[in-house]
């Protein structure tokens, strides 16, 4: 970092939150803190959408993840696009036909208070945990590579979202995300480019892309039905629409985005322009990760990222034995260059040598096996580690080749990604705890005023608990994986309810509420003994199997033990 790199970054980020602050400083009443007063303009509503969900943690872990494991996890989102019809279909309109200010707000009218309370609940477990990790992913990495101190990165990004998200709400969330998608995406374009160049002189993108496919990092869809594999065609049309459905149509801090919107037509404008951008911005973030395979295959390359493992080894009884490996991989490392260029040089005459494209593989394999040696030694020498470093891949790269400012440009990057899922997190906790839970259970009425105050109130609380819960996280395999883990836990049971609710007229509230127990007691049990302890089952299936099972279970109970209409659900969507 230099005295550059550090003005980049303190600057960028100083007017984010100045500018957010100033821009929609002194909220009138509730509607304007967690609406908006609906004056959103599509294409804000688009971006706020796309920005919500592209936390620091897909900038860090995605090009990671295609590093290791290739374009595949793409797959993750090919259901998100039919998703965006389904919500701009049936749920925008509803939405906004009940004039509610979160979605849980619609399941009381449509059912009663206890399930709108279980589904809102429910949401704050997840969304709390999740906000609390889009907070801890970026400082972890960071102060892991810069030295900085953990606790004081956790603070220091909760304490800047919260100022500006407590000074103006959704309005300053939907605000802010303008120019933090905007420094996103110019850094992310930036650095993909210098990537290229700084690739060997007689390399095309069409022969790096040949490196990529030579080493499995092309295959970009699979057909298999195995459910052991976490992403597969088949899991992402359906794990993965399903999981898209309920984030998008049913998660408060995604509804809060689309429901500030100006008119159903704007709001259904930005969810399509969300699903027409998504897929191709995260193939686009994949394929980044992918390159800087390519460039690892001309240039040295560490034996684990996290430069954490590497102090530890050091301070260690097994120094020597990792030492042995690190020359190991420098052998390999000078190999599999000059297997590359020669393999560029025929690629450039037209000709893809089989030969050569079969020592490509095997050096790769070679390398994957120093790599799952190292991690051995790294675990010897400390157990408590986290030896899996897809985290830290990309940031690796950004720290030892990017040219001066653009570190801290990659850097306001990260920080402005984790701050726009953190803000959009807090408002949407903030506002379900204020308007489901504490105004719904208040036996006394109160003034605009006071209501105000709570939903400021409690974007406090909750940014301090999601402070305090990132400064006791711990690091899972991969971070973007944690976060749809723990997404798909819950929101296969909360899909459920809507989609009853939206489309099963029939079903009454006592059963809709005892089969959301059960489902969500089932999906428990199945994510342990099929997941956790055993992995025979990919996460993505979650919300596939938490959706039909709430479903059919509130058909089961309503025809076999409350027979009978619901006179409520005939006013409401008739």
């Amino acid at each position: 970092m230099q005295l550059f790199d550090w003005i980049v970054l303190i600057v960028t980020l100083l007017f984010i939150v100045g500018y957010g602050s100033w821009k929609t400083k002194g909220s009138k009443n509730v509607e304007d803190f967690i609406l908006g007063n609906n004056e959103t303009p599509w294409y804000t509503v688009g971006l706020s959408v796309m920005a919500t969900q592209a936390s620091a943690i897909t900038f860090l872990s995605t090009p990671g993840q295609a590093y290791h494991d290739g374009m595949g996890f793409v797959q993750f989102y090919f259901g998100l696009p039919i998703a965006m019809i389904v919500i701009c279909v049936t749920f925008i309109p509803l939405y906004h036909k009940s004039k509610v200010f979160t979605a849980y707000e619609f399941l009381e009218k449509r059912f009663d208070v206890k399930t709108r309370s279980l589904a809102a609940i429910l949401f704050l477990v997840q969304r709390g945990l999740g906000t609390g990790l889009t907070i801890y992913a970026p400082a972890i990495i960071l102060s892991a590579l810069l030295g900085w101190n953990l606790t004081l990165m956790n603070i220091m990004i909760g304490v800047l979202v919260i100022i500006y998200t407590f000074s103006g709400g959704t309005k300053a969330v939907n605000v802010t995300q303008k120019q933090q998608m905007f420094v996103i995406m110019s850094g992310m374009f930036i650095t993909f480019f210098l990537i290229l160049h700084y690739l060997p002189n007689d390399m095309t993108f069409t022969s790096a892309l040949h490196i990529a496919g030579a080493n499995d990092k092309m295959n970009i869809v699979d057909f298999s039905f195995n459910p052991e594999e976490k992403y597969t065609f088949w899991s992402g049309i359906t794990g993965g629409f399903f999981l898209a459905l309920a984030y998008f149509g049913t998660d408060q801090s995604q509804v809060g985005r689309y429901l500030s919107g100006k008119s159903v037509r704007e709001s259904q404008m930005g969810l399509i322009m969300n699903g027409l951008l998504k897929v191709p911005m995260q193939f686009f973030i994949l394929l980044t990760g992918v390159m800087v395979f390519v460039f690892f295959q001309f240039n040295p390359v560490p034996l684990n990222f996290n430069p954490n493992n590497k102090i530890a080894i050091e301070k260690s009884q097994f120094k020597a034995e990792y030492s042995v490996l690190e020359k190991k991989l420098e052998k390999l490392s000078e190999d599999k260059k000059v297997i590359n260029l020669l393999y560029i040089d025929q690629l450039n005459q037209d000709y893809d040598n089989p030969i050569l494209r079969k020592e490509l593989v095997a050096l790769s394999n070679k390398e994957k096996d120093l790599r799952d040696k190292a991690k051995e030694i790294i675990s010897r020498a400390d157990s408590n580690t986290e030896t899996n470093d897809k985290d830290y891949v990309f940031f690796h790269f950004i720290l030892h080749y990017l040219p001066k400012g653009l570190i801290g440009l990659l850097l306001a990057v990260i920080l402005s990604a984790a701050m726009s899922s953190t803000a959009s997190g807090l408002t949407a906790l903030a506002s379900t705890t204020a308007i489901d839970i504490y105004k719904r259970n208040l036996k006394t009425e109160k003034s605009e005023k006071h209501y105000l105050n709570a939903t400021k109130f409690f974007t406090l609380f909750w940014g301090v608990v999601a402070i305090l819960f990132a400064c006791v996280g711990t690091l899972f395999e991969n971070l973007i994986q944690l976060v749809n883990i723990i997404g798909s836990i819950f929101y296969g049971t909360v899909l459920g309810i809507f989609l009853v609710g939206f489309y099963l007229k029939r079903v009454q509230a006592k059963p809709m509420f005892i089969s959301a127990i059960i489902s969500q007691l089932t999906i428990f049990v199945i994510y342990y003994f099929m997941i956790y302890t055993q992995e025979k089952l990919g996460y993505l299936w979650l919300n596939f199997i938490g959706a039909i099972l709430t479903i059919v279970l509130a058909l089961l109970l309503q025809f076999l033990f409350f027979k009978g209409k619901n006179d409520k659900d005939e006013i409401i969507l008739e």
